[in-house]
């Protein structure tokens, strides 16, 4: 028997950088659409499902096509609310309600528009083929080393990180130092048994899917929509 996947996608209606960004029309679409539409035509998902607290949203996402088995609970859409809450909340309600219980949940953010359906298989297979890992994150080379950032005890500056081999990492050349990366919030998938055994969205090994940073987007503001917009369609000569 295939293993069951559910694609779960939050989007409060309580956003406020920018208000109402799951809603924001990105190619003549709403964010939280674009999303259902990426977990439809994943050929691995099995379901979407949306997590949200307003009826507007839930009602732009049923006509996309993704299920509304429920309303998340006004507490879980705070601005402080953890994604393992929401996780939580969705799976404890598809059990109680359905017996349905899948193995693998990916989680789509609506912030990412342009996530390929053939990269969330590809993340999925990855983890499929790792029994022993317990989630997987896709992540990208990250733009600035940490092992030359500080962080502040009193008066004076500590470095936020140490190196086995140098003594003094910020003050190596970076091409000498680790490579590092920045987890995008493009895609994260994770188990069952991570979310609800171990109560974490990631548990103790996860995986990488390395993405290149010229393919990352990530929508938290309005800058961030018009320069989503411009690398789909960049300005012709004569608007520039």
């Amino acid at each position: 028997m295939p293993p069951s996947v559910l694609a779960l996608i939050p989007a409060r209606g309580g956003s406020k950088n920018p208000p109402d960004k799951n809603l924001l029309l990105f190619q003549g679409k709403p964010l939280v659409v674009h999303s259902i539409e990426h977990g439809l035509a994943a050929r691995l998902i099995e379901r979407v499902i949306v997590s949200t607290d307003s009826e507007r949203i839930a009602e732009v996402s049923r006509q996309a096509g993704a299920e509304l088995p429920f309303l998340r609970p006004a507490e879980l859409a705070g601005d402080y609310s953890t994604d393992l809450e929401v996780f939580q909340h969705a799976l404890n309600w598809l059990w109680e309600h359905e017996s349905y219980r899948p193995d693998l949940i990916v989680h789509l953010r609506p912030t990412s528009p342009l996530r390929p359906p053939e990269l969330i298989d590809a993340g999925i297979e990855r983890l499929l083929a790792h029994p022993e890992a317990d989630a997987l994150r896709s992540v990208i080379p990250a733009p600035h080393t940490p092992y030359k950032m500080w962080r502040l005890e009193g008066d004076y500056l500590v470095p936020l990180l140490t190196h086995p081999t140098y003594q003094e990492p910020y003050n190596q050349p970076r091409q000498l130092l680790p490579a590092v990366y920045w987890q995008n919030a493009n895609l994260d998938i994770t188990r069952w048994r991570t979310v609800m055994e171990q109560g974490s969205m990631t548990g103790r090994r996860m995986l990488p899917l390395v993405m290149s940073a010229d393919d990352d987007v990530d929508i938290d503001s309005q800058r961030d929509l018009t320069n989503a917009a411009l690398r789909v369609a960049p300005p012709s000569a004569k608007d520039l």
